[in-house]
């Protein structure tokens, strides 16, 4: 039986081809929903962006017939533009709530019209559906390219071996790997059969037919030591070179940013394993902005940086030095190449290639944001993804829609990308509660 979906203007900005995620369905765009979206065409961010995209879709699809009749779409739906006559654009225009009721008003209408069939408001809009539930009107998220956070934020596992596999890898050799369901870079704990007290850690194979010990250079990383399981898997994944995406998922205080940054600066120094260490940030604020800041670009991004300088400051700390010596040590980084702090907004159209990208606060990009970045990745790139899912700071995604989940779920079984979630805080024992109690 096909049914009837009502697309709001919120789905379509968030995902312009949503419009053919219907299947065999009859889809409707109702006529103020595409001025709502014309409201966005001129913006010059990814709302805009995705407003263009709408129209141009739409514009397409008017090739193929009347759309306020209805036309057919590739996968054997229709596509129809709803209108309504009694609707103006100074009607849309008047009041906040109007394209909801007017959201509400057509559902009911189509539901009076075809008893027999669904008709479903499709919408991102919480409170919207309340109304339509409180209507009888069945509404629903939009499910597609949805994240669940419990499968991505999986913890390690834990897996028996022999004594004698065991010694193996605690003395530096690979071990088969057991006949279970385990993915490439998969961190393991491998408990002795009978031993419960005694664990190696390791990590599987690439190629899934083996378990590798944890790579000896990280304690060689002179400015910090891991503190727990998670993050002694966190530094074997940024100190692998064949790994080229790794992503470290944690709430605030688990060591993600600063473990990225102490590795970037381990292998580029120590190493020469890469150009620089680019890091990069989206400018968004917690709580309400302040405003146009002063100053050139430098000044301006100083705010949003600032907790990049501080995790330097931090790795960079000289025993007895004073805070004005590692600040020189820092801009003295800067200054030769090594660092450059940058924000997210000018990377569409560049090409990075040998460097070490770190990419904090991921959580806040949209899925199309984090495919731009990682399609800037140039030959001999690693790209660090840092995210807290609990501290989404965009009003337009949350932690099923963010990029940097998406990214995740997308990756977690390629031999190329490795994934850790950091389970425990480590900055001190106050931001520890915290992080539970509140």
């Amino acid at each position: 039986m096909r049914k009837y979906y009502i697309l709001d203007t919120n789905v379509l900005l968030h995902d312009p081809s949503s419009i053919l995620s219907f299947q065999e369905n009859h889809v409707i765009v109702p006529i103020y929903v595409i001025e709502e979206v014309d409201h966005f065409k001129r913006e010059q961010s990814e709302l805009g962006r995705n407003a263009r995209r709408v129209s141009r879709l739409l514009d397409s699809f008017r090739l193929r017939g009347n759309l306020s009749e209805g036309v057919p779409t590739d996968s054997g739906g229709t596509l129809r533009v709803a209108i309504d006559a009694d609707v103006t654009l100074a009607q849309v225009n008047g009041g906040s709530n109007f394209v909801d009721n007017a959201l509400l008003s057509l559902a009911v209408e189509l539901s009076k019209k075809h008893p027999d069939r669904p008709v479903i408001l499709v919408t991102k809009d919480t409170n919207l559906r309340i109304k339509a539930d409180a209507l009888s009107i069945q509404a629903e998220d939009y499910e597609t390219g949805r994240v669940d956070l419990a499968e991505i934020a999986s913890e390690h596992v834990d897996i028996e071996l022999g004594t004698q596999a065991l010694d193996q890898l605690a003395d530096g050799a690979a071990v088969a790997a057991p006949p279970l369901q385990l993915h490439p870079n998969q961190y393991v704990r491998l408990h002795a059969e009978g031993e419960s007290k005694r664990s190696v850690l390791g990590r599987v194979a690439a190629d899934g037919a083996s378990i590798v010990p944890l790579r000896s250079e990280i304690h060689e990383i002179s400015a910090l030591r891991p503190r727990n399981m998670e993050q002694h898997f966190a530094l074997d994944a940024l100190l692998d070179d064949n790994v080229t995406l790794v992503t470290l998922m944690g709430r605030a205080g688990t060591g993600k940013t600063l473990l990225a940054l102490a590795a970037g600066l381990h292998l580029i120094r120590r190493r020469d394993a890469y150009a620089r260490m680019l890091v990069a940030r989206p400018i968004l604020p917690m709580g309400r902005d302040v405003g146009y800041l002063p100053g050139g670009l430098d000044q301006k991004l100083q705010p949003w940086m600032q907790p990049i300088f501080d995790n330097l400051a931090l790795l960079l700390e000289q025993t007895g030095a004073t805070h004005l010596e590692t600040l020189r040590a820092i801009q003295g980084l800067m200054d030769q190449g090594i660092v450059a702090v940058e924000p997210l907004t000018y990377i569409r159209g560049r090409t990075m290639s040998r460097q070490y990208l770190v990419v904090d606060e991921a959580q806040n990009l949209t899925p199309l944001e984090v495919k731009t970045i990682v399609t800037r990745a140039g030959e001999g790139t690693k790209l660090v993804f840092t995210g807290d899912p609990d501290q989404i700071d965009n009003p337009y995604i949350d932690s099923s829609s963010s990029g940097f989940n998406a990214l995740v779920q997308g990756f977690r079984r390629e031999p190329m990308a490795t994934h850790v979630h950091l389970a425990k805080g480590e900055r001190s024992a106050l931001a520890e509660r915290a992080s539970t109690l509140l």
